[in-house]
C-alpha cells in the first residue's frame, strides 16, 4: 500500500457550492419543469432551517440527492459532458490557490518519502464531479457518492447514500489498507473523522465548529 494525502473539495479546494454550478448547468443544458422549480419549493425548509438550526450534512446529503433525480434519463456521456462543464465554469475559476498549492506542496513532500504516494480527492460528491475535478488537480483518484447508470442512462438515483463525512474517512482508510495518510485537508466539522486519519490534519478556512476542533488538538489551519 502506497501512503496518501488527501483532501476535500466543496469549500476547501473551491469556494463556491457545488450545486449551483450543477444546477445552472441542468437548466441550461438539460432543462424540465421539475429545474425550474427545485430551489423555490424548497425555499421554506431552507429559511426554516436556517431559523431553527439544522443538521448540515443531511440537510446537504438529502438535497444532492433530490438534485439527482433532475438528470433521470440522461445520457451517461452526458454526465461527464456536466462534470466537465461544472469544474471548468463554476469550480476551477473560484479555486482557493493557497489551498491548491499547500495539497500540491504536501504530495510532493510525500512523493520525496515514497515514491508510490498518491494524492486523493476526498468528497460527497457526485463520483464524476469529483473524478473531473481530481484530473484538473492533478490527483491519482477521486473518491466521490457515484450515480447509478443502466444501460448507458443515468437513473436519478446514487448508488449509495451521499457519503458523509465519516464515510469517505472510512473510503480512505480502506484506500490507504494500513499506510500512512501522510496529510489531509478540509474544510468543516464533518471532515473531522477525515483529519484524524492524518499524520497532518489541516483545517483549510475553517468553520466555526472546526475551527475550534483544530485549536484544541493543535491542528494547522490554513486561512486560505
Amino acid at each position: 500500500p502506497a501512503s496518501l494525502v488527501v483532501s476535500d473539495m466543496d469549500g476547501t479546494l473551491a469556494t463556491v457550492d457545488t450545486w449551483r454550478g450543477v444546477h445552472a448547468w441542468i437548466r441550461a443544458c438539460y432543462p424540465s419543469r421539475e429545474a425550474d422549480r427545485f430551489v423555490r419549493v424548497r425555499m421554506p425548509s431552507i429559511l426554516k432551517a436556517r431559523v431553527f438550526g439544522f443538521d448540515k450534512e443531511g440537510f446537504r446529503a438529502r438535497w444532492q440527492e433530490d438534485q439527482a433525480r433532475l438528470l433521470e434519463g440522461m445520457d451517461a456521456a452526458r454526465l461527464d459532458e456536466l462534470a466537465a462543464s461544472v469544474v471548468e465554469e463554476h469550480l476551477w475559476p473560484s479555486r482557493r490557490q493557497l489551498a491548491v498549492d499547500a495539497v500540491h506542496a504536501a504530495f510532493e513532500t510525500a512523493r520525496a518519502a515514497d515514491p508510490r504516494a498518491r494524492l486523493v480527492l476526498a468528497t460527497g460528491g457526485w463520483q464524476p464531479l469529483g473524478d473531473a475535478f481530481a484530473r484538473r488537480l492533478g490527483a491519482d483518484l477521486a473518491l466521490g457518492t457515484p450515480l447509478e447508470v443502466r444501460d448507458g442512462v443515468v437513473t436519478g438515483r446514487t448508488v449509495v447514500p451521499t457519503q458523509s463525512g465519516v464515510q469517505k474517512a472510512a473510503a480512505v482508510r480502506a484506500l490507504a489498507a494500513g499506510a500512512p495518510v501522510v496529510a489531509a485537508f478540509g474544510d468543516t466539522a464533518a471532515d473531522v473523522p477525515l483529519l484524524e486519519l492524518a499524520d497532518r490534519p489541516v483545517a483549510v478556512a475553517p468553520d466555526g465548529a472546526l475551527r475550534r476542533e483544530a485549536v484544541r488538538r493543535g491542528w494547522e489551519i490554513l486561512e486560505a
